[in-house]
Formats: structure tokens, sequence, C-alpha cells
């Protein structure tokens, strides 16, 4: 037996992503030791509502968070962070929930992040033009919270007279599992407009037309306000220790957005000897890519930055003492998904991937490598070029009302043209992602390498075209699950083992492979961006035309 000297330590973290959530054991190196995942239900009654059960997330963290512990010995479990998608949680005043749809059904009570059902009442904020609109690239999007309060306003009389507490998802589990109702300086200002200069703005409540959170000081949106990893209250409480498999009073973070997580669990990390250029440089030459469902961008800098398009200026809200600037695309993951579940040729790629004990994407991957000949496979989508947007513009853009585009489409219907398009799809979403560093860049950041973690990041084609694109080199971490353990690192963080987060990410955020790109590739590269941006000119050109009827 090891003397207590000696004893690992070890930190909990909880992700609770869109479909699943998962729980990781991880040791003070940053090694994930155990893991365990358990999905979760989303509702969808109408296009663009997208609803979850804030009981039923609650019981899958419990569930995961037995799996990883069992069999280890309770005192050397250190702390607990969770992260969590930026949904919006309903409770009534007695922390019960309350309904978030027309049905009355009480148990949804989760407005998902990914929901799009307040667009009237965001584009009546964003034409108030107020100045905390400059906090988020001058245009709310319709996925943060006060649009969302403002359609529960509007359309849900009984359940706004009844509400008490609205929580994001990340600051409803750290309650859950305290007893407080303290928010997470990450949520609040990343998603609600809160200034960690100034709190809350009274004027910008009054002018939306919602005073009424401003009249008991804030109460149901927050008062309290805490930085990501700084422990809450006195740890876990009797009975959230008794859910959750682990012992009362440990250690509780405040929590982090699942991508700020991510990127805490890969920007800090350690280069030496990979001949890097961000090597012996700032954390500001480095962008953290978080990709699954959707992708975030994530730039800090010492100095605030207002990117347009971009979310942020955010002071603190992912690494203490730097700002953030946040670019995203809203549908990655899942739109590389619909283009190739809704493909033709899709039940024969599932029967010969599945014949080969691969997944569909390795079989397309090696599919692609079978098809391109003597050309670098890249080069097959000379002829066919995607525009991503099937869910909008999140940045540089901003605009919500763009749409998909395939240009190049021919009467082939079998596994060949399947393979382009998913090879189109996803040079597409790398061309969208330069374009977001473009503009990041115009606007003062200094970015040389990309650090990618995220269920995508696990697709070596992914990798190698986002690198090719760029132009820039890619790092992924060693563990690819480097949301838990940033979510880990804010549980170490609040344990009291570290004495800062930077410390604690430097520690526990590992680099595995380093991806580089291919510049002979370049010019091909560039002729596809420049194509690329002639798609969006001509869908606004047809636009205008359609609207002058």
């Amino acid at each position: 037996m090891h003397s207590k000297k000696t004893a690992v330590r070890y930190y909990v973290g909880i992700d609770v992503g869109s479909a699943s959530v998962r729980a990781a054991l991880v040791d003070g190196c940053g090694t994930v030791v155990a893991h365990a995942e358990q999905p979760i239900q989303i509702w969808e009654p109408q296009p663009d509502h997208y609803e979850q059960s804030s009981a039923d997330i609650w019981a899958a963290c419990c569930s995961v968070t037995k799996k990883v512990v069992c069999g280890v010995d309770a005192a050397q479990i250190r702390g607990v962070g969770f992260d969590a998608t930026c949904s919006l949680v309903v409770l009534d005043k007695q922390f019960q929930p309350l309904a978030v749809n027309c049905e009355g059904q009480n148990h949804r009570n989760v407005i998902m992040w990914m929901d799009h059902r307040a667009v009237s009442q965001v584009e009546l904020i964003n034409a108030t033009q107020h100045r905390v609109l400059n906090y988020v690239g001058g245009a709310m999007s319709v996925e943060m919270q006060p649009p969302k309060l403002l359609w529960i306003k509007e359309n849900l009389q009984e359940s706004w007279e009844k509400a008490g507490y609205f929580f994001d998802l990340p600051d409803f589990l750290s309650w859950k599992a305290t007893g407080v109702t303290a928010r997470s300086l990450c949520t609040v200002v990343c998603k609600w407009t809160y200034t960690s200069d100034k709190g809350w703005d009274d004027s910008f409540w009054k002018m939306i037309g919602l005073e009424c959170l401003v009249k008991d000081k804030y109460e149901k949106i927050g008062n309290h306000v805490l930085s990501p990893g700084e422990a809450v209250g006195k740890g876990l409480t009797p009975e959230a220790a008794k859910d959750l498999g682990l012992p009362e009073g440990i250690a509780v973070a405040a929590s982090l957005i699942d991508a700020h997580a991510g990127g805490l669990g890969v920007i800090g990390a350690d280069v030496k000897g990979h001949n890097l250029p961000c090597e012996n440089q700032p954390i500001t030459s480095r962008v953290a890519m978080i990709c699954g469902t959707s992708s975030c961008h994530m730039g800090v800098s010492e100095k605030p930055i207002f990117v347009p398009g971009v979310w942020g200026p955010y002071f603190s809200a992912m690494v203490p003492g730097l700002w953030l600037n946040e670019g995203g695309q809203s549908a990655t993951g899942k739109l590389i998904d619909h283009v190739v579940r809704g493909h033709v040729a899709f039940p024969e790629l599932q029967s010969k991937a599945a014949a080969s004990a691969h997944s569909i994407y390795t079989y397309l991957n090696s599919h692609l490598d079978l098809i391109k000949k003597s050309l670098p496979v890249g080069f097959l989508t000379v002829d066919l070029h995607v525009w991503p947007d099937f869910h909008g513009n999140r940045s540089p853009l901003t605009d919500l009302t763009l749409k998909g585009m395939v240009v190049g489409l021919t009467l082939s219907r079998g596994l060949d043209e399947l393979a382009l398009i998913y090879l189109a799809t996803i040079q597409a979403i790398a061309l969208g992602t330069r374009h977001i560093l473009e503009t990041m860049q115009a606007a003062g950041h200094d970015i040389n390498t990309l650090f990618l973690c995220g269920g995508l990041s696990k697709n070596p084609l992914f990798v190698q075209m986002h690198a090719d694109i760029t132009g820039k080199p890619v790092v992924l971490s060693k563990e690819v699950e480097s949301v838990l353990v940033g979510a880990a690192i804010l549980g170490a963080c609040a344990s009291g083992d570290f004495a800062s987060i930077q410390e604690a990410m430097a520690k526990m955020g590992k680099i595995g492979r380093v991806v580089q790109p291919n510049h002979e590739h370049k010019r091909f590269y560039d002729k596809k961006y420049e194509v690329f941006l002639k798609l969006v000119e001509h869908q606004r050109e047809y636009r205008s035309i359609m609207n002058s009827l």
C-alpha cells in the first residue's frame, strides 16, 4: 500500500454535452484513468425548439460519476469540476423544474443552447444597439440567454410568473452539488451580458423589457459570481455526495461552459521540444479549437480586442487575467453527419464500414485514399464547393439567416460521390475556420498555432485539412477528452492542490501529436478560399434579388 504521502491525488471532471454526459477520473498529471458516458434525452417538439430535462441530466451525472470512482479510495479524490453546454435551466421558487414548452411538460425545463426559437426576441435586442452588445461581437446570438428569457416572458406567462431561478446549465450543476446559487464568471459574462468590472447593466434589462429581473437585485439570474475554478460553498452537500458516490465536503469548483473547459484543457500545455512557432511565445499566440457537434475557436489576449462578428472580449472567462474572444460555427460535427447520413449511398457505406469493422468516417477516409490516384486527396474537390452554414453563420458574419450551399453536383449517386461531398464539407468547415482566424488577426490577434480537441479532432482528415487550409500547425492533446481534463483542472484548482489555474493547466494539459501543414498545397487552398468567399457573396446577391419581389 502507498503511504498517505505518495498516494495519487485524483480529480473528477464531469462534462454535460449536447447528447450525453461523461465523467472522468483524472490524476495530477492530466491522465484520464477512468471514463464513463451516458446518453441524455433531447426533445424537439417543433423545428428549432430543442429541450432537455435537468433531472435527467443530473441523474446521468450521478450514474457516470459512480462508475469512474468505483473502487478508488475516497480519500484520494480531492475535487470535482463541472462543465456543460450553455443551455438555460428554469426552476420555480422551490427549485422545482418548470416547463419551457407550450405543452406544460414541467420535466422538460431546459432550453438547449442550439435552440433557435427566440429569433424575433434577439432582433429586438440587437435593434437597441445597447453598449453591452459591444462585448458579443456587436450583435447578440439567438443562442444566448437574454432572448430566451424574453421568449419565455412573452410566450409562457405561467412559467414566467412561477420562475424563481434561471440557471445556465454549468451553474445549475454546481448548485445541485453544493446547494449554493453562485454563478460562474464564465457563464454570466459569455451568455448573459455580465461584465467583470461593472457587473449587471440595469439599463440593458430595462431596455429589453426584463426590468423585473433587476427588481430583486438579480436574485433570479445570479448576484454572487465566482471565478472558474474557485471553490463553491462548503463543497459537496451530504445529499449530492450520496447521489454522486463521493465523500461529503469534497471541493466543488465554479464551472465552465463545455467549449471553455476544452480550451482550458489544451491551450496551456507545455510544448517544449516540438519545434512549434508558439514555443517561448505567450499563450496569446494560440487558438484552442473545440470541435464536436459545433465548433468554438478560443483566443486569449492581454488587452481587450473587439473583433466584429466574434464574441467577447470577455475578461477572465476562460483563463483568469486574460481576455477571451470566441469564434464559432453552429454546426460542424452535426453538418458532416447530416451530409453523410442524408446521402443516397449511405446504406451502402454503412454495410461496407460494418463489414470492415471500421467507423463510417475511417472507411470514408480510406475510400478517398483509394480514389485519389496520384493526386493529393484534398485536390479531389476542384469542382465541388460547399458553404457550410446549414444552421446559419455564428462567426464572423453573425447572420442567422444564411443557408448552406453546394456547387458542383452531378447525377452520380455512388460511394465515390458520398466520399467527395464528405471531403468538400470538411474543407468548407476548415475554410470557415480560416475566415474566423483571419478576422481575429485583422482585429489585432497574433495567432500561429491551433490546438484541437473534441470528437472531430479524432478524424485525421479533419485535422490535416485544418492544418493545410489555415497554413498553421495543429497540436492534438495527449488526452482526446480535453474537455474532461479541463473540468478536472477546475476541481484540482478548487481543492487547493495547485496555486492557480495556470499552474494546473501547464501540469495537467499534455500534448500528443503535432500535424504540420503541407505548404505545397497552399496555392490550391488559397483558390478554394477565394471560391468560398464568392459563394456567400452570391447567396447575398440572389437574396436581394428575391427580396425585391
